[in-house]
């Protein structure tokens, strides 16, 4: 395990920033360094290759025959020169002054030099370098070496080392320093995120991310955990109104299942007391509890039913006739309301004057989609006055406004709202009752939900009629919904897909 190694992002990057820029630094230098190293040895190197030996010291220092008068013996600058004769051994030097000299050996044969070939050599004492190079004389094979001191290229070199020692540390303190705000100020956005992403962990999911700039990282990343605190959001919400709803259904259950299990076993206890009442009184008491336990076995049915249908079940897909299906509902309508309600079946768009039925193909389950007409049909006659009229009325359309299919204000939907301008088939059952204010409107398709605020069963519904209703009609690919207002009577709408 490494010790020692930044774990922030801001350490991580400002120790990555700093170290690449410093090798770069470092880099540059050391270019520098052997660039001007290298040029000041040729410098060197030229000025012994380009080196003539003055005539006079070439005579008195190998006895040779002299050149032209006027010849000066003084070398320039800081040249010395070690002469060897034609047998190899060392004749003597010229120049140098006090400073000491190349080591060079006495013979040539222990001379580990090229002729014509710089090479560099150290000092006879001291820390210093000399720059040689063994040349021929051309005068009966005698050789000499001339030699340069390095002071100044070193000295130079030095310098320059030093001065780049000094940049480098100035360059890395400046890079921290410089880069620790660079960054900080580059990570403001995930600093503002961090402390917002604390205030949602505290609780309040309203807080949305700041910095959502889609030009650049953090702003594409704000933008995504906007979206997705929403949708977390959203599904927190579904949850909360998921069990509330659960929450409901179960005290209502509960509540429609008391009452008739309230009235058996109080029928019971009254048998088991007074086992020698009368046969009008215990005849009475069969009947109560009979019909108590027929209406349990109806509620559990119909929760049965909508277990069943929560869990998407499979339809029958078959083509359907809505016309016939509106017909057989119309008539068992009839029967069941005695001939006192007049109950009619006319066209979608009977409104526009024309009075023909047509045929209305769907795909789908009869038994299902006839049960959905028959409790809309049911609740019309059974939650208006007497003597109110109802008509169904069947078609084909488009999903719009008037048509139905999708939300606006005065009406309500059991199902979420279909595309625009699908073609559909529609079943209406519209009354001329007083209606439903907007607030009960919006609940009717709930469970256990009734308008009667007593809760009374004096009509026998128990409030999933039309939560069974809207799971059929989802289940179809369709929606049930509801238009409706105060005085203006309400019209139920079966809005199915249209056959292919």
């Amino acid at each position: 395990m490494i010790r020692g190694r930044p774990r922030s992002l801001r350490g991580r990057l400002v120790w990555g920033v700093t170290l690449l820029a410093a090798a770069a630094v470092l880099t540059a230098q050391a270019i520098g360094f052997l660039v001007l190293r290298s040029w000041l040895l040729n410098r060197v190197d030229q000025q012994l290759t380009e080196f003539i030996l003055p005539n006079r010291a070439l005579a008195d220092e190998a006895g040779l025959p002299t050149r032209p008068a006027g010849d000066s013996a003084t070398l320039p600058s800081d040249f010395r020169i070690t002469f060897y004769d034609a047998s190899g051994e060392e004749r003597g030097t010229l120049g140098g002054g006090k400073k000491p000299g190349p080591a060079l050996p006495p013979s040539t044969s222990r001379l580990h030099l090229e002729k014509a070939r710089q090479a560099t050599v150290p000092a006879e004492s001291g820390d210093g370098h000399w720059r040689v190079l063994w040349k021929d004389a051309g005068l009966g094979g005698t050789t000499f070496v001339v030699a340069l001191p390095l002071d100044t290229v070193e000295g130079a070199a030095s310098k320059l080392l030093a001065l780049n020692v000094a940049v480098f540390a100035v360059t890395v303190v400046g890079l921290i320093a410089v880069g620790r705000w660079v960054v900080r100020l580059g990570l403001l956005p995930l600093t503002r995120m961090e402390h917002t992403a604390q205030d949602i962990t505290a609780g309040d999911l309203s807080v949305r991310l700041p910095d959502t700039d889609p030009r650049t990282e953090t702003g594409r990343l704000g933008t995504v955990l906007n979206d997705m605190l929403d949708r977390l959001q959203q599904a927190l919400r579904q949850r909360e109104f998921s069990e509330a709803r659960l929450r409901r259904f179960i005290a209502d259950a509960g509540h429609e299942l008391r009452t008739p299990l309230t009235t058996v076993q109080g029928f019971a206890q009254l048998a088991l007391r007074h086992p020698d009442r009368p046969a009008a009184q215990r005849r009475e008491a069969d009947e109560q509890i009979a019909r108590n336990a027929e209406r349990m076995n109806h509620l559990v049915d119909e929760l049965l039913l909508l277990a069943t249908l929560d869990q998407e079940p499979a339809y029958r897909t078959v083509p359907v006739d809505l016309l016939s299906l509106a017909a057989d509902a119309v008539s068992a309508a009839a029967v069941r309301s005695g001939g006192k309600r007049q109950v009619t079946l006319s066209p979608l768009d009977a409104k526009a004057g024309d009075g023909e039925l047509e045929v209305v193909e769907t795909a789908g389950d009869p038994d299902r989609l006839l049960q959905v007409v028959n409790n809309l049909l049911s609740n019309a006659l059974v939650h208006t006055p007497p003597g109110t009229a109802v008509d169904v009325r069947v078609g084909r359309a488009r999903v719009g406004e008037t048509t139905g299919g999708i939300d606006r204000p005065g009406r309500a939907g059991g199902s979420p709202p279909l595309t625009a301008g699908t073609p559909i088939c529609v079943i209406e059952v519209a009354d001329q009752g007083p209606g439903l204010p907007p607030q009960e409107a919006e609940r009717v398709f709930e469970r256990f939900y009734r308008v009667d605020p007593s809760r009374s069963r004096d009509h026998g519904g128990s409030g999933l009629g039309l939560a069974i209703a809207t799971a059929i009609a989802r289940g179809h690919g369709g929606r049930l919904e509801l238009d409706t207002g105060a005085g203006l009577g309400c019209t139920f709408r079966l809005v199915l897909p249209a056959r292919d």
